[in-house]
């Protein structure tokens, strides 16, 4: 852990962003309080093998105890059944509390409560919560908004995808094997999900506009007629009822266009948020996290550098967002039993019609100066920019990226003793950089 800095900085929101962040200034020395209240309804999410590996990376420890080992996942889009993939589950309730652990753990200070308002200027920051012992006042040198879609926005300007709903139910059946599923349908799509000990979650996503959702006393029955109609949800509620009402939340693709204000800071689902169809919203929000201590010391230690570290996180930010709604995107459009259809029109358009991947040749291949994190600060580097990676590659293994392409590109006589001798490295390691490089379609 880095020595004390006598910066205090609040993190509203215990999710898998507010904590990541809370802990990675806890490392840096800072003082941190998180506010938080608990979720209130039961869900499932799932996470790849990458997310899993992140969230050890972030310091979680006691809430990976709440994710299962990999179990089935079978698609059904487009008419075609394919379950080559898996993934692990995650029941968000035993993960929370042990993402409040990881946090105390951690020495972070946890408050209990509704934020009711916040502000910041240039002294500082001051939140107001409402807790059960009465209200209470804090007090910062920060304060990092980590709550999720439903933080407040308050006029900032956001760039919205077609408007879109998901309704989530939970089920109880017998104890069985895990597994998830997903199926398209006229008018939308539909995860599933089931744990070992018989719990189930059943997801129906709808455009808003043209979903025709009934009043919120009916909405079980709607659920629950068409998931009938099914065919990939008929194991998932076979010999097994609804608990509970649905629970409907938005799920529009959101980009907010002012993340960094006067000692504040947006991270995770408050800063973008996208299509629950790509499957990566914890891996999304620990993105913006993970790089938003390094953006926090530099505007608090290194003023100077504010603008610098604004764009940064900004930059970064808008570029995850889009790139996960061109995914989206390519993914919807994939369906096409429905082409008239609203939901289809919409989400297989939009953003834009850029390629989400693009070919990378010698020639589109530069060098820019770049901010990037450097020794825990936003700094500026020379980096290697590709129409794949416009934000540009700094280093690889530890080893900068820029230098090595000026001497390919030179066609020095022998680029190898070059590139070991600028950068003081063996000649076996030169090769394996220059290897990946040219791999790269760099040169």
């Amino acid at each position: 852990m880095s020595e004390p800095r006598d910066h205090h900085v609040v993190v509203l929101g215990g999710g898998p962003a507010g904590a990541a962040t809370a802990i990675g200034l806890v490392r840096r020395g800072y003082s941190v309080t998180l506010i938080a209240e608990p979720r209130r309804f039961r869900a499932v999410e799932g996470v790849s093998e990458r997310v899993f590996a992140a969230l050890h990376s972030a310091g979680f420890e006691q809430a990976l105890t709440a994710v299962a080992p990999p179990s089935p996942r079978r698609v059904t889009w487009n008419g075609q059944t394919s379950a080559a993939n898996t993934e692990r589950l995650i029941d968000r309730e035993s993960f929370d509390r042990g993402l409040l652990a990881d946090l105390t753990k951690h020495r972070v200070v946890l408050i209990d409560g509704r934020v009711s308002t916040w502000a910041s200027n240039a002294q500082g920051a001051e939140i107001e919560v409402e807790t059960v012992d009465g209200p209470r006042r804090v007090r910062g040198d920060f304060v990092v908004e980590a709550r999720g879609r439903a933080a407040p926005f308050a006029g900032a300007p956001r760039v919205r995808g077609p408007e879109t709903v998901s309704i989530l139910q939970y089920w109880q059946g017998p104890p069985g094997e895990g597994g998830s599923a997903v199926e398209s349908f006229t008018d939308g799509w539909a995860w599933m999900a089931s744990m070992p000990d018989g719990s189930r979650y059943l997801q129906l996503t709808l455009d808003v506009a043209t979903g025709a959702l009934p009043a919120k006393r009916l909405l079980g029955d709607y659920c629950r007629a068409r998931l009938d109609r099914l065919e990939a949800a008929r194991p998932f509620i076979a010999d097994s009822s609804p608990v509970g009402e649905p629970h409907a939340r938005t799920s529009t693709p959101v980009l907010v266009e002012e993340l960094v204000g006067e000692r504040c800071l947006r991270v995770g689902d408050a800063a973008m948020a996208v299509d629950p169809l790509s499957g990566n919203g914890i891996f999304q929000a620990l993105s913006s996290a993970l790089q938003a201590p390094a953006v926090i010391a530099t505007l608090l230690e290194r003023p100077v550098d504010a603008a610098l570290a604004s764009q940064f996180h900004h930059r970064r930010v808008e570029s995850l967002f889009y790139r996960f709604a061109r995914i989206g995107r390519d993914f919807h459009a994939l369906e096409t039993q429905w082409p008239g259809q609203p939901f289809w029109q919409a989400r297989s358009t939009w953003p834009d019609t850029l390629a989400s991947h693009q070919a990378v040749t010698p020639e589109c291949v530069g060098i820019a100066t770049m901010p990037v994190v450097s020794d825990g600060f936003i700094e500026q580097h020379e980096v290697v920019v590709t129409p794949d990676q416009p934000l540009g590659v700094w280093h690889i293994d530890g080893l900068p990226l820029a230098p090595v392409l000026r001497i390919l590109r030179e066609a020095a006589p022998n680029p190898l003793e070059t590139v070991a001798a600028t950068l003081a490295i063996d000649p076996a390691r030169a090769a394996r950089l220059i290897a990946w490089i040219k791999h790269s379609s760099w040169v």
